[in-house]
């Protein structure tokens, strides 16, 4: 059974809903290569407002022409997990912020699951090959 409780790392990658990796949404490829990687968990959030490195302002209100809003895409393992994991976004995020803070996981639980088994599942690999052990 996987455990993911006490210290860890969270790494935020803010992008741009519009960015693309090969006419694929970055935000959907960073998540799919955490989901290969083995990483505890992945989870895109979309800002309403934000600016970055431009200075310009995407916003979500109706009279603004801006549809390229602020992605937040978050991923929390242990810190060695997290940082092997980092050469991968070097080669996605060409524009963009990524940031690491320490965090502490008290409850990692799946739905239906047992404390500490991975999101939506019993700890058992449906695919049946295998996970990587923590």
């Amino acid at each position: 059974m996987t455990r993911l409780t006490g210290d860890a790392l969270r790494l935020t990658v803010l992008i741009g809903e519009n960015d693309t990796w090969h006419h694929r949404p970055l935000y959907a490829e960073i998540v799919h290569r955490a989901h290969a990687a083995g990483l505890a968990g992945a989870s895109v959030f979309k800002g309403v407002e934000g600016f970055g490195a431009s200075s310009l302002i995407h916003t979500s209100r109706l009279l603004s022409l801006s549809e390229d809003l602020p992605v937040a895409v978050i991923v929390v393992d242990t810190e060695e997990r997290v940082r092997a994991f980092l050469p991968q976004l070097d080669e996605l995020v060409t524009e963009g912020l990524v940031l690491l803070d320490p965090c502490e996981v008290i409850r990692y639980a799946g739905r239906g699951g047992s404390p500490g088994d991975p999101p939506g599942g019993t700890g058992a690999d449906p695919s049946g090959e295998g996970g990587s052990p923590r």
